[in-house]
């Protein structure tokens, strides 16, 4: 059942720590408490998040299901969805809004499509008209794999207007991430209707498939566009260690598996290289793994000591974490809401400024997916919902690492 309004509201501390070679400066850790509000509960496997111009919510849930969610937590299922194959990580992925969506109300979904033994990471755009889709059609279609992992999926507009889609490697097939005639372990750039850029960079080499915009990448589930700067942000799954952000450039290689700083879950070592030369070190590296999902870079005046960050949802170790960016390194990390036991999926930056993040489940109930509103408080004890021991206990949370 979904709450007239917002099911829950309370002020947790901050759980800080800072990991890593270098430590951020004291200014750059907020000392403010997070306010986290429950703006939707009761999802069932909740996937990716998009902001309708009047502050509406689309939410996808891997499950097959859009629904339109206003700020009291209302929900609408949205009709003429196209079916998705939902099976491991199969499934109704991201979405998007076209960028004159104020003018066309057109959205794209990425999803998994097919059966067992054949099966694509597939783009289609719509028409949003009331709480239908119309003039749905498929746009982009990933080369078919077998498996039911590593699909990517994330989507996101470059400035320009054209549309940036991550495909994973399908897990059996990781070679083929290093080859340019398959999109598997790429990102791919199409135009909104799903032709081909003029300038895309390996548009004139013999037998490269045009779509690549980049290659050498193994699970790709975030994805972001800095609006200030136009950089790429993606955030890539390793496998038992080296998962990895990286900025994204046009045409380079990022190594995957030639090139990784993690092992095979055997125990065997995929490649005797962590780095090659040719190949983009990424700009963030974790070994252990925590398992990144969707990322976003903070802009805005709510938390004006993060401006430029880079917040990254985590689903292994579950919780939100801060990379503090500065002139584009990694100077230090911050682990937020780790106390909620939640796995987070995706991370927005929405209209307000707070911070919005779709959670994938708490402690691993069914149907436990939320979407959290996160917004800095004035002052701890402005809410009589929590509790000094909570605060206490938070505060004190170890966060010697991932």
């Amino acid at each position: 059942m979904v709450p007239q309004r917002v099911c829950q509201a309370f002020i947790v501390a901050c759980c800080i720590g800072l990991v890593g070679s270098q430590a951020a400066s004291a200014d750059q850790s907020l000392a403010a408490s997070l306010r986290v509000e429950v703006v939707a509960d009761q999802l069932d496997t909740p996937w990716g998040l998009a902001f309708l111009p009047d502050g509406r919510m689309l939410v996808t849930e891997r499950t097959g299901a859009l629904y339109l969610i206003d700020d009291r937590g209302q929900r609408t299922l949205i009709k003429n969805v196209p079916p998705a194959f939902v099976k491991l990580q199969g499934g109704l992925l991201d979405v998007v809004l076209h960028p004159a969506f104020e003018t066309n109300s057109m959205i794209y979904l990425s999803l998994a499509h097919g059966r067992q033994k054949h099966n694509t990471t597939r783009v289609v755009r719509a028409v949003l008209e009331g709480d239908t889709l119309t003039n749905v059609e498929v746009i982009f279609d990933s080369t078919p794999k077998g498996t039911s992992v590593h699909y990517g999926g994330r989507l996101a507009f470059l400035p320009d207007g054209t549309l940036l889609v991550t495909i994973g490697e399908g897990a059996d097939y990781r070679e083929q991430a290093q080859r340019l005639d398959v999109v598997l372990g790429k990102i791919v750039r199409i135009n909104d209707d799903g032709t081909i850029p003029e300038d895309n960079p390996f548009l004139s080499t013999p037998g490269a498939h045009p779509a690549i915009w980049s290659y050498g990448h193994r699970n790709p589930q975030g994805l972001h566009v800095d609006p200030q700067t136009g950089r790429v942000y993606a955030a890539e799954h390793g496998p038992k260690g080296g998962d990895e952000v990286n900025v994204i450039e046009p045409g380079a290689n990022y190594g995957w598996p030639i090139a990784t700083h993690g092992i095979d879950y055997s125990g065997a070592r995929i490649s005797p290289f962590e780095t090659y030369p040719g190949m983009q070190e990424p700009l963030v590296y974790w070994t252990p793994s925590i398992g990144p999902g969707g990322i976003a870079v903070y802009r805005g005046a709510m938390f004006a000591e993060w401006d430029g960050d880079l917040l990254v949802a985590v689903l292994g170790h579950r919780h939100l974490r801060r990379v503090d960016l500065e002139d584009g390194r990694d100077v230090g990390q911050e682990i937020l809401l780790q106390d909620r036991g939640a796995r987070f999926r995706e991370v927005e930056i929405g209209p307000d400024g707070a911070i919005y993040a779709v959670v994938e489940s708490v402690n691993e109930r069914e149907k436990s997916g939320q979407i959290l509103r996160i917004s800095r408080a004035l002052s701890p004890a402005s809410d009589g919902d929590s509790s000094p021991s909570e605060s206490e206990a938070l505060s004190q949370a170890s966060v010697s690492g991932p």
